[in-house]
């Protein structure tokens, strides 16, 4: 038997919910709504969806900032719908990692059509996505990570950190930017336990000729593989 594809469907009308639940059911589609931001991008960091369907304009955080906290974690297909009609919001999200944008009103046909053709578009990359950086290899599919073709043991949240680092290679990325992917909330300024993981992260990755993690002073973290003997030639 063909499993239903699940579809998180993040919008605060619960009235156009419960119609599409109906609508996408009769499609091969099992929808699960939430209804605020902060729930959403909860629901799309544990996993077991195939795709987001999430509305710009809702309670708690906004569509735009739940986009990048999933995008932090996941390349799960994202399709955003929003009743404003600017071009720029529709830019923006594009800009962030939204597979498709629909603005309101939409026909349900529409929706299913952009639905199925994302998730024809998206399921071979998924699968085989890497993140290489020097000779550092990282796979969201299998959650291996691989150091010169040695494979590198790491804990889940290590794995995590190191996901969300790979994703924006060659980019600071905050430390709230980093608590808001993991924990759906920001960084304590007391709160060490994120700097705890990257430090034993950091040990695990330690590299005779290169150094994959660097410390953003007041910012956060950042991955870019550098020569130790560069390090070295910087620090004198």
């Amino acid at each position: 038997m063909q499993t239903a594809t699940r579809v998180l469907l993040a919008e605060d009308d619960t009235e156009l919910c419960s119609l599409m639940r109906d609508f996408f059911a009769g499609h091969g589609l099992r929808v699960e709504p939430v209804h605020n931001g902060l729930e959403a991008a909860k629901k799309a960091l544990e996993g077991g969806f195939d795709l987001v369907i999430l509305d710009v304009m809702m309670p708690g955080l906004d569509g735009f900032e739940v986009l990048r906290q999933i995008r932090m974690r996941s390349s799960i297909p994202i399709i955003m719908l929003t009743a404003r009609t600017s071009q720029t919001d529709r830019i923006d999200g594009l800009n962030n990692g939204a597979d498709d944008y629909l603005p309101k009103p939409f026909a349900p046909d529409e929706l299913l059509a952009r639905i199925r053709a994302v998730l024809r578009r998206t399921e071979k990359q998924q699968s085989s996505e890497v993140f290489e950086c020097g000779g550092l290899k990282v796979a969201p599919g299998t959650r291996e990570v691989w150091l010169r073709n040695a494979l590198i043991s790491l804990t889940s949240i290590e794995f995590d950190i190191l996901e969300c680092l790979a994703r924006a290679t060659g980019k600071a990325v905050s430390r709230d930017a980093l608590a808001a992917a993991l924990y759906q909330r920001e960084a304590s300024p007391f709160e060490r336990s994120l700097d705890v993981h990257v430090s034993h992260l950091r040990r695990k990755l330690e590299d005779a000729d290169e150094v994959f993690i660097h410390t953003v002073r007041g910012t956060g973290y950042l991955l870019a593989p550098q020569r130790r003997s560069q390090l070295l030639e910087g620090s004198r």
